[in-house]
């Protein structure tokens, strides 16, 4: 199979260059397939005339979407109608990926793939319409809902939170929003399985939930991520220099005393068992995928 991947230099789109081993790949960024430019995107379609459409690219910039809407919606709706409409035409399988701010995150439990959604901020709005543009295209695809991502590539939580650990005594992190961590190598990773379950006739296109397993808030995640510092400090597996931010300057506060442009979901759940079950696979707990991207930053740090 041959599959073109757009988003190569994105956290999840470094991630399947190293999970899509047993298929040729040919992996564009920005400057080889502009999600801004129809004649851009369509020629790289057309030039590749791929088996298998990836799409990893995004507008992630959550709060600077309130205030630069069309940019939003060109790159994770417009653009991915291009996308999908090719795939009708040309029978090719469309994977792309959006996020549990699909939801308003009222909801008391995990959020299941047929619940109604109801994004509550622009980006969230932009990647609903990004997958009704795939439905509405009627093109074979498989759309992944993932939440919370992070890697060792990037700008994300986890990085952020090594560095303030490193370089302040303090840090208030909210703790009544709720969610699953998810390493973008895990979503790399099911990625590629899901793509050969489905060339397999195993797995049926549509929305499935792909996020790691378990539950934290944000003040959870800070606070494991500096905890395992410490340990790997103190087992002597990293020779960065003493934190100045230790476990109890870690201070909770409220969505509501951190106010920012755009809407969070305080409940980011998403029930993963339909995902799971096909593929036959038991989704990791989310701080297993953590701790080694810990170690492996403050690793390369040392």
């Amino acid at each position: 199979m041959k599959i073109l991947l757009l988003g190569k230099n994105g956290q999840v789109g470094q991630e399947l260059l190293g999970a899509l081993t047993t298929s040729e790949v040919i992996a564009l960024g920005r400057d080889e397939a502009d999600l801004g430019d129809q004649a851009s995107v369509t020629q790289a379609l057309r030039h590749h005339s791929p088996d298998i459409i990836i799409n990893a690219a995004a507008y992630t910039a959550v709060d600077k979407a309130e205030s630069d809407e069309a940019a939003a919606m060109q790159v994770n709706a417009t653009a991915v109608g291009w996308m999908a409409d090719y795939a009708r035409r040309h029978n090719v399988l469309l994977v792309h990926y959006s996020t549990d701010y699909v939801f308003d995150g009222l909801k008391k439990q995990a959020y299941t793939e047929d619940d109604t959604t109801h994004p509550q901020s622009v980006y969230g709005r932009s990647k609903r319409a990004g997958e009704q543009a795939i439905i509405d295209s009627g093109c074979q695809a498989l759309i992944f809902r993932t939440s919370w991502v992070y890697s060792v590539h990037g700008g994300n939580f986890v990085k952020t939170m090594i560095r303030l650990a490193k370089e302040r005594d303090t840090v208030s992190i909210v703790t009544d929003q709720i969610g699953a961590p998810t390493s973008a190598r895990h979503i790399a990773d099911i990625t590629a399985q899901a793509i050969s379950a489905w060339a397999a006739g195993r797995l049926r296109a549509g929305i499935y939930h792909l996020t790691a397993a378990g539950e934290t808030s944000w003040h959870g995640l800070a606070t494991h991520v500096v905890r395992r510092m410490l340990a790997r400090m103190d087992e002597g597996r990293a020779s960065i220099a003493p934190l100045k931010l230790q476990l109890e300057n870690i201070k909770p506060t409220t969505t509501e005393n951190y106010p920012l442009p755009a809407k969070r979901p305080k409940n980011s759940r998403l029930d993963t068992g339909t995902l799971s079950a096909a593929l036959n696979v038991r989704m990791p707990h989310w701080s297993v995928d953590v701790d080694a991207v810990v170690d492996r930053l403050i690793e390369d740090d040392t």
